[in-house]
């Protein structure tokens, strides 16, 4: 009757893996290691860009509630300005022109930050046109 160690020699002897095997590896291991580092930066720059857009609509319907709860209707015409929302400060803008009904004036609210970069919107409105 053979030993366990007479079955392992028996059997070849060769434990563990070799050198090129260890290589291979390491190279995929490596290859998966930085695809999950661009997924991070990717997922990092993204969340920035929604959180700056989400801020501007915000901003774009905080202007456009003003506009609308205002007693008396808006002029027509562009006006625009700087206003402070979020820690930042926002370049808006608001045209007011009148709708295919005469009695509706259409207001289209457009809100960037100051410095530039992502964080964009625009919405539109109806109100009563000024009688």
């Amino acid at each position: 009757m053979s030993s366990w160690r007479g079955r392992v020699q028996a059997l070849g002897g060769d434990e563990g893996f070799t050198l090129i095997e260890m290589l291979v590896a390491l190279a995929i291991f490596s290859l998966a290691a930085l695809a999950l580092l661009r997924l991070g930066g990717a997922t990092a720059t993204n969340s920035a860009r929604l959180d700056s857009q989400a801020m501007a609509q915000i901003v774009a319907r905080n202007i456009s509630v003003e506009t609308l709860t205002d007693p008396e209707p808006p002029p027509f015409g562009t006006t625009g300005g700087i206003v402070v929302d979020g820690g930042r400060r926002w370049r808006w803008s608001r045209s007011v022109a009148r709708s295919p009904e005469a009695r509706i004036q259409q207001i289209e609210v457009a809100v960037a930050p100051e410095e530039g970069g992502p964080g964009r919107a625009a919405l539109t409105v109806f109100r009563r046109a000024p009688s």
